[in-house]
């Protein structure tokens, strides 16, 4: 198979987590026997730099053009870069909202993995970390609360501010349609997570999740309210397969669940639309003051690879054997700085690649 994709390297530590996990997909192909046809594009600092934007209309087109997009990570040092004494709509993380509207990315993939390997940086009780947990949150990303109509009014001397939660069933469909199609690939589970006990914007939800599910005999469908969800999470997360949410609950169910598996270096993400196309970055930053030492964690990129065989190209094989060399380094013991222990073996962000890559055969 021939592979088109987009590679936008970024800023701070992104050019240097984005050249392993080519490495790694050039090795894929090469095993597998695919070709892949990389073409970099300038967005966030870099853009601003050559060009003066965060997303040039050229870069955009380009990102159009491939199968899918791959990326680093975007901004700098909000204090001290240049970049951050622009206008708003003139600095880096606008290019990442322009692209995700441009290119209508409405479902977020966080997957939370804890590997046995890690179990120690989790902050759970040990019988809970002990079990692990394999999750991934949907997170529908353009509408709800953060989209809806909002303004800020004086009445009777005091000041109210308003904002908006609408959701129309055509929204909640295609995500939930996402959620189920992902679920049949993991373990066919999916977890609905509402307030349909308070919310009507929830009730219509539900109904249309529901709705969903019967096109999906095989997936076992639960419904859970937000809050106890929030509580499940840190009780007993390995109950979780696909957990399906809003945009303002995925929001923080999803950097929670980030936080118990105990390091972000490890999180991949994709953003995706209603056809095979999606874009894939690490959930963390850029890390400018790391930028250029080679001590990176490029894993998380080269997961979000991985994502990226799996849902825009259909190729689990080849996923599931990133996935796989991922497990296995981690369990001969090799870590960057961020997730180094006592008695395993430091290594930089290029030779984390490199025993990435060699793994795969």
């Amino acid at each position: 198979m021939k592979l088109n994709i987009t590679c936008i390297p970024g800023d701070g530590i992104g050019p240097e987590i984005v050249t392993e996990a080519k490495k790694v997909l050039n090795k894929v192909a090469s095993v597998y026997g695919h070709e892949m046809i990389f073409k970099d594009i300038l967005m966030g600092g870099a853009s601003i730099d050559v060009h003066g934007v965060p997303l040039t209309d050229e870069a955009i087109a380009d990102a159009k053009a491939a199968d899918a997009v791959l990326m680093g990570s975007i901004g700098g040092n909000t204090t001290t870069s240049p970049w951050y004494q622009l206008p708003p709509d003139k600095r880096p993380e606008a290019g990442l909202l322009k692209i995700r509207k441009e290119l209508n990315l409405f479902a977020n993939l966080r997957p939370a993995i804890l590997y046995g390997e890690l179990a120690d940086a989790c902050p759970l009780k040990k019988e809970i970390s002990d079990a692990g947990f394999d999750m991934m949150i949907m997170r529908e990303l353009t509408g709800g609360l953060y989209f809806g109509e909002r303004h800020t009014i004086e009445e009777n001397g005091v000041r109210k501010a308003i904002d908006t939660l609408t959701y129309d069933e055509k929204e909640i469909r295609r995500i939930a349609i996402k959620g189920f199609d992902i679920a049949m690939k993991r373990r066919k589970k999916v977890t609905s997570v509402d307030k349909a006990n308070v919310l009507d914007s929830s009730r219509l939800w539900r109904k249309v999740v529901e709705e969903v599910a019967a096109d999906y005999p095989e997936v076992t469908l639960e419904h859970m309210l937000v809050d106890n969800c929030a509580m499940q999470l840190v009780k007993d997360p390995a109950q979780f397969d696909v957990i399906l949410t809003e945009n303002m609950f995925g929001d923080i169910l999803s950097d929670e669940a980030s936080m118990v598996t105990g390091s972000i270096g490890m999180l991949a993400s994709a953003s995706l639309n209603d056809t095979k196309f999606g874009l894939y970055e690490p959930s963390h930053g850029s890390a400018p003051d790391i930028a250029g030492q080679d001590i990176a964690n490029p894993i998380a990129t080269v997961l979000s690879a991985a994502m990226m065989l799996r849902y825009s190209f259909d190729l689990d094989k080849e996923a599931d054997a990133i996935e796989n060399a991922v497990k296995s380094i981690l369990k001969k013991g090799y870590r960057t700085q961020d997730i180094m222990s006592e008695g395993c073996v430091r290594v930089g962000c290029k030779e984390m690649g490199d025993l990435l890559a060699n793994e795969i055969h």
